[in-house]
């Protein structure tokens, strides 16, 4: 379950009762939307129906019978979402726009690149700027993956930007292969790896390319700096970084 304190209000009202559940603002959206896929049990605040949920109040179990054909919570709650409507205060629409702010900044910052400059990742305080240039405001009530095409659009006259994956082959020294391989498999879609006979091994790593400096400081960190990376940039090109 959620705290109160990130919960918001879905209300209903019907056959002259008012029905309200407290639940998660994102899982509330994604449930109307009958897109959720998760456990409801994690995404409200109480697993209870109420008339009046700042009171604590409930309706009566007839009036949930005859609305919902049924008196279980875990029922009727999704019933109420997707029928009623989503009720959120003023601080709790500005504290959604913050956290949907970072989140959109920190989506464009790892997949995005300046062309103008040799495809060098943007650092997220110039996409704030930019967005703030460009006059960009998130909207608390749609997820943050709707948005991005419209933020983009909007940042391209402010900045040149532009979505991209890179594809990386590293070489790990033997002496640091057995634990720097597997940091370094996981940062991204591991496309191929080989262990070579001197103990080194190799792998092709492909990520999102704003992500790019993050992957070169970890492959420096475990390896003392002793690694070599290729950028492949198609199957028959390879340049050394």
């Amino acid at each position: 379950m959620i705290s109160l304190d990130e919960a918001v209000t879905a209300r209903l009202e019907s056959h002259g009762q008012r029905f309200e559940v407290l639940v998660d603002p994102d899982a509330a959206l994604t449930i109307k939307r009958e897109e959720f896929d998760g456990e409801l049990e994690d995404v409200i605040a109480a697993e209870d129906v109420f008339e009046d949920a700042s009171r604590g109040d409930r309706p009566p179990e007839d009036a949930l019978e005859e609305v919902f054909d049924t008196t279980d919570p875990l029922e009727v709650i999704p019933e109420v979402i997707k029928r009623g409507e989503i009720q959120i205060t003023a601080e709790q629409r500005r504290e959604m726009q913050e956290q949907k702010h970072k989140q959109l900044v920190n989506h464009i910052t790892r997949n995005a690149v300046n062309p103008q400059m040799d495809d060098a990742p943007h650092p997220p305080d110039r996409i704030e700027s930019a967005l703030e240039e460009a006059g960009f405001k998130i909207d608390p009530m749609e997820p943050v993956e709707n948005q991005v095409d419209e933020a983009l659009d909007m940042l391209r006259p402010v900045i040149p930007i532009r979505f991209d994956e890179m594809t990386v082959a590293v070489q790990v020294p033997a002496d640091y292969a057995g634990k720097a391989q597997s940091h370094i498999r996981q940062f991204g879609d591991l496309q191929s790896e080989e262990w070579q006979g001197d103990g080194s091994w190799v792998g092709v790593i492909q990520f999102p390319a704003g992500m790019q400096n993050d992957f070169y400081n970890l492959v420096n960190e475990h390896t003392s700096g002793e690694a070599e990376t290729r950028i492949i940039s198609d199957e028959d090109e390879i340049s050394t970084r």
